[in-house]
């Protein structure tokens, strides 16, 4: 019976691999000439968004795609079941602020997490705002909530259909209702309160229609008080002679001193500078602490006693913390609060007069409080090996909140009391879901030059080794972002299938510290392709699967990654996954913040980072005669992060040169961005990204349905 249903799955498979008709993709002479390279981009014209028959291409590919996707059989059911299995309860830390507690909740299923607030941690939830009222559909969410010092007033930003655009409201926080300020043109920003108002930065407004594309340059910081327009807004700072850089003013906790960040990434600079004013000086001029953007990062931890604490890299791959007296803020005045250790610091805090900093012990997280000297007092003990983050508050804190996640442990959040260093369980998400039902391994294997990479395995007990099991390997290796153990509960419908799912922490992210970042960059990035390649050879190797059952996945950077692999090795790979990919690494830096990234990659302007970039670009090397998985390309037309043009092209040159029955599909969201807008658009992708998965592995799912647990009120 299995056998007859497994030809009945491959007969279906292949029934429609056999009925591809690729919309067709106008070509262009279209060639540019890199340094004396002639490099040709017939497709080019797919970068102009608003052309009609740009719209004309989306749709032509969206309807070959959604008709496989409808075809699959079981791809209903996939939906049913990740509804099933995410509908429960969550909630965020809460945020102590003028007697209220805030916090955000989802019942389940809700597109938009609500926010609320409650007197004390007793008192009853009342809403503060409902994003999900935001518009008809959900896809305008909140991205900003700033609360004043006293309370009395909120930040709220807006961002819709995912776009990185936020337009900023001001919310009294004591009637709940909001004043007539409206700001626009806000990206790559938070707001800094400052008294009666707050600092924010903000783009030149852009040609109508060109939003999503258009460069953005010139980036510039205002002051806007509570209660006028945005056209009498301060201009606080800019740097047109340097349009290429980002520019960020926050105060600190007190409101005394006012910090200018600025990041020169587009010239390759991978650091920031630094500046300040005391609010209380006659000359409210900034000055250097740190006077200009280079390769080491510095961030500010608090004052204290005058002395500015800041989490630094310079002179310690593995970052230390450093504090500097502003009257002399030279390097040779600064002293070291506390020195590098092998393990890379991942975050710090401070609260309640204490230094909270996070460690990376293989990829897991150590958490130890220290004085304001640097004196170790306390570690945090942590319920197992996982992910543990929060730990943020004021000067006068008693108690800090943190909530502590690993694969297969739900986020579960923690109460603090900093006297007396116990940790207490706030709130557990109840679901229906064994973690005991369960394995994950850490695995050490060897990359191509001999370096070993640490991969998560996650499986169903009992799983056997017998390299037929449907397996997602995942990777994303860039910008010195650790790929952490955390919990998510639509993987888990995966799981429970059969599926093994691994996250294989590639060099390229921060989990070893600087060293490791560099290792994965610029000229180094090929290491972070041989490192994703290891970890399938490993799979395969150790027969937890084989080419028949292991599926790629990654986005952005990580859809880079897919990319890049399926065309160095595509025979070890069923099923590939690039999710709003860097895809043209020839021209990324002409769109939006794009120039951004050319501190980690380079660029084509280059002519040494041009030859580096012209290797691997995935564009580019794609050729005729290679058996590329079946691949399901994900974008979303509101992407102005990595616009969709990176897909859109990669999709029409993919189906360009393959000429095997294997489908390469492109899956193009609407009101939707560089992640899903709302938590619908989220499982509809998913469901369709496993979907296709099992259909091309000719692998059948059996679903089972659960009950949605009681659901408590309050804290």
């Amino acid at each position: 019976m299995k056998k007859i249903l497994l030809l009945i799955v491959l007969g279906w498979s292949a029934q429609l691999s056999a009925q591809f008709i690729y919309p067709a993709t106008r070509k262009t002479d279209t060639v540019t000439d890199y340094h004396g390279t002639k490099v040709a981009d017939p497709y080019r014209w797919l970068e102009d968004d608003r052309s009609e028959e740009t719209k004309a291409w989306v749709t032509a590919q969206n309807k070959v795609t959604f008709d496989y996707l409808d075809k699959i059989p079981y791809r209903a059911d996939w939906q049913k079941r990740l509804e099933e299995i995410v509908n429960y309860p969550k909630y965020s830390s809460p945020t102590p602020k003028n007697g209220y507690y805030y916090f955000y909740k989802n019942d389940g299923l809700q597109n938009q997490s609500v926010l609320y607030r409650q007197k004390g941690l007793n008192g009853q939830p009342e809403i503060v705002l409902d994003p999900n009222k935001f518009s008809a559909d959900g896809t305008t969410g909140l991205a900003i909530f700033s609360l004043s010092k006293d309370g009395n007033y909120a930040v709220v930003g807006k961002s819709k259909g995912g776009s990185d655009w936020r337009t900023l409201y001001i919310m009294d926080t004591r009637t709940l209702t909001y004043l007539s300020d409206s700001i626009e043109w806000v990206k790559v920003s938070g707001a800094s309160w400052q008294g009666k108002g707050f600092f924010y930065s903000r783009y030149p407004a852009t040609e109508k229609g060109k939003e999503l594309s258009t460069k953005n340059e010139n980036h510039q910081v205002f002051y806007h008080q509570v209660g006028t327009s945005q056209a009498a807004d301060q201009l606080v700072y800019e740097d047109p002679a340097n349009p290429q850089r980002f520019h960020g003013v926050f105060a600190d906790e007190t409101e005394r001193y006012v910090f200018l960040n600025i990041s020169d990434r587009g010239k390759g600079k991978d650091g920031n500078a630094l500046w300040y004013y005391d609010s209380k000086s006659a000359d409210k001029k900034f000055k250097p602490l740190i006077s200009e953007a280079g390769n080491y990062n510095y961030s500010f931890v608090t004052e204290e006693n005058g002395r500015f604490i800041l989490l630094t890299n310079d002179g310690a791959k593995n970052r230390r913390i450093i504090s500097i007296d502003p009257a002399h803020p030279e390097p040779a005045n600064w002293t070291t609060i506390l020195a590098e250790k092998p393990e890379n610091i991942s975050a710090v805090s401070a609260a309640g007069g204490k230094l909270f900093v996070s460690y990376l012990k293989d990829v897991t997280s150590r958490i130890y409080v220290h004085d304001m000297k640097g004196q170790l007092q306390k570690e945090v003990k942590l319920p197992s090996l996982g992910s543990a983050g929060g730990f943020g508050g004021q000067k006068t804190d008693k108690e800090v909140f943190y909530t502590f996640t690993s694969i297969t442990m739900p986020p579960t959040i923690y109460r603090y009391d900093i006297q007396s260093g116990q940790s207490t369980v706030f709130r557990k998400p109840e679901l229906q879901f064994n973690p005991e039902d369960y394995v994950t391994e850490q695995v050490f294997y060897p990359s191509k030059d001999g370096t070993k990479v640490p991969m998560f395995i996650t499986y169903k007990k009992g799983i056997t080794k017998n390299a037929k099991n449907p397996t997602i390997l995942y990777g994303y290796g860039g910008f010195n972002i650790s790929s952490t153990p955390s919990f998510s509960a639509s993987r888990i419908a995966w799981l429970e299938q059969g599926g093994i799912f691994c996250i294989a922490n590639l060099r390229g992210g921060s989990e070893y510290g600087e060293k490791w970042h560099e290792e994965g960059m610029r000229f180094k990035k090929q290491n972070v392709f041989d490192d994703f390649i290891g970890a399938a050879e490993y799979l395969i190797k150790e027969k937890y699967s084989s080419p028949d059952y292991l599926a790629i996945q990654g986005g952005s950077n990580g859809g880079l990654l897919v990319g890049t692999v399926i065309n160095q090795r595509p025979e070890l790979f069923k099923v590939a996954i690039p999710q709003v990919g860097v895809m043209d690494m020839l021209r990324f830096h002409k769109f939006t913040i794009g120039w951004n990234w050319i501190a980690e990659y380079g660029s084509s302007e280059n002519p040494q980072d041009f030859k580096n970039l012209l290797a691997y670009s995935p564009i580019h090397n794609i050729k005729s005669g290679i058996a590329y998985p079946a691949t399901i390309v994900t974008t979303a037309d509101h992407d102005d992060r990595v616009v969709p043009a990176h897909s859109f092209k990669y999709a029409a040159t993919l189906q360009e040169y393959y000429k095997g029955n294997n489908p390469l599909l492109i899956r193009i969201d609407v009101n939707s961005g560089h992640g899903a807008s709302n938590l619908k658009k989220s499982l509809e992708t998913t469901a369709d990204i496993y979907s296709f998965t099992f259909y091309n592995m000719g692998v059948k799912p059996v679903f089972k349905t659960v009950a949605k647990p009681a659901e408590k009120k309050g804290f």
